[in-house]
């Protein structure tokens, strides 16, 4: 029998709930990764949203008209599908590979921030101290204001959705204007290179295009989960996917491949369009938007995971503080204070022993894995859902997902170390979720 949860008025209706899965589904530090690996990943992000992002969507659709109104989304459609263990252990892989998302997000976002306002700014980019100052402000006010309430948290995340769209628009225009003055920078040619560094690079096209599953874990707080959910997913998923491939299409008219960096790639185009269009504004324009929509998907991404410890609260697998509502804001203000908690320690102690170019990839290189751990399950329950293509096809992109997230890029000086962080850090939150479901049994079993 599902938990019987505390009573929380649904307040989002389909636009905020539309809004909200954008942001946990966009991420513009996606686009320069794209455009860096050139052309075919327009080809590359079409196919992804074909073989994953709509299996995906079509598996959080079914499980959400399933089981509507279950607080905490995936992890209550696991325990109910494949038992409390296994529920249980879905949302703690998730929620840790969230934990790691916003720091590596955090530091790509801040650090393009920097970059691009120009070079009054940009040393401050590379300078550590400054940017996990930023990293950490820019989390706690996402946060921050979500733990006020949705009527208050869902206007950072609708603020940021809009400054996402804006940024896809403000490049498509420019690209639009240096192509008619000077031509495309790079020769589109939508087939990509069939190579393993394709298939590697994919994997991260493949989880910029997740996040659907997301909203239906406020689905407490959606006014009539059953079909706002499903309709939300699909509007986010396919504005997502035509985002995408338009605006790493407009990066590369306006820059080659190989002058457009991973980390710095808003920075160098802001600056070549300035050059060209004699507009020194555009590359501050750009930093404004990236670090405005990046605030908009930590309170998305930070908001609808803070819901798993609260479910999981409720049913006694974690200490009853996670279980409590805010008396005046309605919200699970303990799960989301300790979200942020960890999420900041991560954001920290993976910079130790490495570069802050190595640490970056360390985090996300985890994220991948703890964040599509999960998705197993998710397409396990919707196989019994009776999407069987959708469980099918989602299941193996995740797992290819999880395999290419393993393999050191270029960057990774120290291999042994990569890999040892890796294997030390899934083996630790299998392992903690293993001990506090253990716990959490005992002390039921001692109350009894």
């Amino acid at each position: 029998m599902p938990a019987v949860h505390p009573p929380v008025k649904p307040k989002l209706g389909l636009r905020d709930v539309t809004l909200l899965t954008i942001v946990c589904i966009m991420g513009s530090r996606w686009i320069p990764a794209a455009a860096h690996a050139g052309s075919g990943s327009i080809l590359l992000w079409l196919a992804a949203a074909v073989l994953f992002a709509a299996p995906l969507a079509a598996a959080a659709g079914a499980l959400a008209m399933k089981y509507p109104g279950h607080a905490g989304g995936l992890y209550a459609w696991t325990r109910e599908d494949f038992g409390p263990w296994h529920g249980f252990l879905c949302f703690w892989v998730y929620w840790i590979g969230i934990a790691f998302l916003l720091p590596s997000a955090a530091l790509f976002y801040m650090s393009a921030g920097f970059t691009a306002l120009g070079p009054k700014y940009s040393y401050l980019g590379d300078n550590r101290y400054y940017l996990l100052t930023a990293a950490l402000i820019a989390i706690w006010i996402a946060l921050g204001t979500n733990m006020r309430g949705v009527d208050i948290g869902k206007w950072t995340e609708n603020i940021g959705a809009i400054a996402c769209w804006a940024l896809g628009v403000a490049l498509v225009l420019l690209a639009i204007l240096v192509g008619a003055k000077r031509g495309s920078a790079t020769p589109i040619h939508v087939l990509p290179k069939f190579e393993w560094q394709t298939v590697n690079f994919w994997s991260n096209i493949a989880y910029g295009l997740s996040g659907v599953e997301m909203a239906a874990m406020m689905a407490m707080e959606i006014r009539d989960p059953a079909r706002t959910v499903p309709r939300a997913g699909w509007i986010a998923s396919g504005f997502a996917t035509v985002f995408y491939m338009v605006t790493t299409m407009a990066m590369l008219v306006l820059l080659r491949p190989e002058n457009i960096s991973e980390l710095n790639g808003f920075a160098e185009v802001g600056k070549s369009t300035g050059t060209v269009l004699g507009a020194a504004w555009i590359s501050p324009l750009l930093a404004v938007l990236v670090v405005v929509s990046a605030v908009g998907q930590f309170g998305g991404t930070g908001t609808t995971v803070s819901r798993l410890p609260f479910a999981a609260g409720v049913d006694n697998l974690l200490p009853s503080a996670f279980a409590r509502v805010h008396p005046r804001w309605g919200t699970p203000h303990v799960s989301i204070l300790v979200f942020g908690a960890v999420a900041s320690f991560l954001l920290l102690v993976f910079q130790l022993g490495d570069s802050m170019r190595a640490a970056y990839q360390e985090m996300v290189s985890l994220m991948v894995i703890t964040g599509f751990l999960p998705y197993l399950y998710i397409f396990g329950s919707a196989w019994k859902a009776g999407k069987r293509l959708s469980a099918i096809s989602g299941t193996a992109i995740t797992v290819l997902a999880i395999l290419c997230s393993i393999v050191p890029t270029e960057a990774i000086a120290n291999v042994w170390l990569f890999e040892g962080k890796l294997a030390a850090g899934t083996l630790a939150v299998i392992a903690s979720a293993w001990l506090e479901y253990r716990s959490s049994n005992k002390k039921k079993l001692s109350h009894r």
